[in-house]
């Protein structure tokens, strides 16, 4: 039996990498690096993690043309202890300015070790109202494995007037998230893995286990483990199908800080679901707040 093929919401979201390659002299276009790497935390402190911006790797070799965004030392609200949070509108209309995305660009997204760097810049894209920007899918390590061509190269694209208009639905708080437990028209989704989920084994985030009530489509599982591609998006389906993410309901999505959430709502804004929301502070925040309930298996 054939497998089905499932019609993309929004197919100039997703490019491929031979796209990228024939259009990469496109002088609107603007294709950013976002690497960041997750390292062990240092003994004995309360952070889930340190952060290690990918610049180094960037610089050793990037897709030719490529700028660089730095997710936690310029897209990032530096001004909390939780990490990745999203921005001011006027802080992030600044770096996109400064980076050359305005009014008529094209932005191209990619990432190295998970496209999930990329997801969240493209999240954070739209919820300031820039729509017109798309991942690559299979990110670094597939357009490597292809043999396409490698710069060092560093690029400063054209300062551009990024114009921010903020859409408040699409990130949500703690409160927002409290509120809605039990309510039987909206589902949470928990992108993180089975065992985090279950609260089986230490967590790195605080207490173990999940929101009460959120259901498990880990990103992981969304993503091909060999290419770093998407999944087909029949198969992306089933496993929301599965989970009962139906796109009648109000879909809020987390995992431990907000990052690996954006793939699942990639999948779902591609699958054509309309009322998608990201939990920011995600269980880097929800699992330390006691005041917070908590559910595990």
């Amino acid at each position: 039996m054939p497998e089905e093929t499932i019609a993309y919401h929004d197919p100039s979201a997703l490019v491929q990498t031979d796209w990228l390659e024939a259009h990469r002299g496109d002088t609107n276009l603007r294709i950013f690096d976002c690497t960041t790497h997750l390292q062990p935390a240092e003994p004995g402190t309360d952070i889930p993690y340190r952060i290690v911006s990918g610049k180094a790797d960037y610089d050793a070799g990037h897709i030719p043309g490529a700028g660089f965004l730095d997710i936690q030392g310029e897209l990032s609200d530096n001004t909390t202890k939780l990490r990745f949070m999203l921005p001011s509108p006027d802080q992030f209309a600044a770096i996109m300015s400064r980076h050359g995305v305005g009014e008529g660009a094209r932005v191209v997204l990619y990432s190295a070790g998970n496209i999930m760097w990329a997801t969240r810049v493209w999240w954070m894209l739209r919820a300031f109202g820039f729509d017109n920007a798309a991942v690559l899918d299979g990110g670094w390590e597939k357009w490597r494995a292809e043999g396409r061509p490698i710069s060092t190269e560093p690029c400063a694209y054209p300062t551009a007037k990024f114009i921010a208009r903020p859409r408040a639905e699409l990130f949500v708080g703690k409160e927002r998230v409290r509120a809605v437990l039990g309510d039987s028209r909206t589902v949470i989704v928990n992108a993180l893995s089975p065992d985090l989920h279950h609260g089986k084994g230490p967590s790195r985030y605080g207490r173990p286990g999940r929101v009460p009530g959120s259901v498990n489509v880990p990103a992981a599982t969304l993503l091909d483990s060999k290419t770093k591609a998407f999944v087909p998006l029949a198969d992306a389906r089933t496993k929301f199908d599965a989970t009962g993410v139906e796109k009648s309901k109000n879909v809020i999505c987390y995992c431990g800080g907000g990052i690996s959430a954006t793939v699942d709502l990639f999948m779902l804004y591609q699958l054509g679901y309309q009322n998608l929301t990201l939990y920011d502070g995600s269980m880097g925040e929800w699992a330390r707040d006691d005041s917070l309930p908590i559910e595990t298996d």
